[in-house]
């Protein structure tokens, strides 16, 4: 006996729409509550696809050391990867140890290395996303794919338009970001769909020292403090 399939009507298609608010609303009160408390933090993101014994792997393991040692917390995607090694090197430094996790059809599961009550698990990437961008003092952004570059022309984007506060974005690894780099100058700024002095929101570099310099710099700079 043939099995009839059963079409969503509008109405039920914008009833669902409806209920989804709240859960979308759970998952920012969830969000706020919880990392409102961890203190600053910069954020590290990059491939899920990175193996542990890539070089990339290794330096984003420094590098979250580094960042720790220093007195921040680290935020990740809370995935594999270079997320699982920003995790890890925090961990092992003995600092915060955050991940925004987020439900996806491969790639993504929670890595072991991050604080067992600083676990989050997100149903929407525009949430994950602003939580990214509220409770971090700074991107770094070791080499990615689309989801990488998702949140990097994210952030650049929001501080371009004084939607939040200026923060350093960080690239890692010039041998993989050059070429954007290159790109970026000579058509968006010779096009003129970008200013010249916007180049100025990031930094190109190559090791764990350079990363926490720039932090250094820039807040000491400036005298900002935690931006929550």
């Amino acid at each position: 006996m043939r099995k009839e399939r059963h079409h969503k009507s509008w109405n039920e298609i914008k009833t669902n729409d409806s209920w989804a608010i709240f859960k979308i609303m759970g998952e920012f009160v969830n969000g706020y509550e919880k990392l409102s408390r961890i203190g600053p933090c910069v954020s590290i993101f990059g491939s899920a696809r990175t193996k542990p014994n890539h070089k990339y792997y290794k330096l984003a393991e420094e590098v979250a050391k580094k960042i720790v040692h220093k007195g921040y917390g680290v935020i990740t995607g809370g995935g594999p990867g270079i997320m699982e090694a920003g995790n890890k090197g925090a961990h092992i430094a003995g600092g915060t140890s955050v991940g925004l996790n987020i439900e996806l059809p491969f790639e993504q599961h929670d890595n072991p290395y991050i604080d067992s009550d600083k676990s989050l698990d997100f149903d929407y990437f525009f949430v994950r996303k602003v939580m990214f961008v509220k409770y971090s003092q700074g991107f770094v952004v070791m080499p990615g794919g689309f989801g990488t570059l998702d949140e990097l022309f994210e952030a650049i984007t929001l501080i371009q338009t004084n939607k939040i506060e200026r923060f350093p974005i960080i690239l890692v690894g010039t041998d993989f970001w050059e070429g954007l780099m290159d790109w970026i100058k000579n058509t968006l700024v010779n096009e003129k769909n970008i200013s010249p002095k916007d180049l100025d929101l990031i930094h190109l570099v190559d090791t764990a020292d350079e990363v926490v310099n720039i932090l250094d710099e820039f807040y000491n700079q400036f005298g900002l403090s935690p931006n929550f």
